[in-house]
């Protein structure tokens, strides 16, 4: 996955109306969403945005005629090859109407000059597990964790036991998954942390 490995910037003036497209990285839907929320200027004419993170993507004319911002706000993402990845393109408008065609340029372009600007990194997606297990089984899960390399976001005891949020990589959930029904003779169960609506991985047979 290439995605961005810090934030971007790109400014330009077209036909006097001011354009100011950011973008950045987000591993979530929430993340985008927040950072959206903090970057939007609501003194603006516009606040038009996309993001793509794996499967899921948004876009947003932000009262821009359907279709001619946050459509070509999101095509400059897809044309680039990039993942998880939000473009917010701010416009202030300078008295001169652009046209159907002239926005899509307008927006589509700032932000793919933004990407273009941006600087770049491979990463490997990753996705978040928890985990619900008895007493008797933490070493075990402990241990699966540190061989997968798999990040500790939050540890809670519950009344039965072990509530483990951890980060994989996704390649490697399955696989995990699999391990941690080895390990626990199917006593634990993985459920999606991500918060994204994605069905549970029940580690139960």
């Amino acid at each position: 996955m290439i995605t961005l490995s810090r934030p971007a910037h790109w400014e330009e003036e077209i036909k006097k109306s001011r354009f100011l497209a950011h973008a950045a990285r987000a591993d979530s839907i929430a993340a985008a969403e927040a950072w959206i929320a903090d970057r939007s200027e609501p003194a603006a004419t516009h606040n038009c945005w996309a993001y793509r993170i794996g499967p899921d993507y948004r876009f947003s004319d932000d009262g821009e005629p359907a279709g001619t911002a946050g459509r070509p706000i999101y095509s400059a993402i897809e044309g680039q090859s990039l993942d998880h990845v939000v473009v917010l393109v701010i416009r202030y408008f300078g008295g001169i109407k652009l046209g159907t065609g002239g926005l899509m340029r307008a927006y589509g372009g700032c932000a793919a000059q933004c990407l273009r600007a941006a600087d770049r990194i491979e990463v490997q997606p990753r996705v978040q597990l928890v985990v619900d297990l008895g007493f008797e089984h933490t070493g075990a899960i402990h241990a699966l964790a540190e061989e997968f390399a798999a990040d500790k976001l939050t540890e809670s005891y519950t009344a039965d036991g072990l509530s483990l949020t951890l980060s994989v990589e996704e390649r490697s959930g399955p696989e995990l998954i699999q391990r941690i029904r080895d390990a626990t003779g199917g006593a634990a169960s993985v459920r999606s942390g991500d918060g994204d609506g994605a069905p549970d991985a029940d580690a139960n047979p």
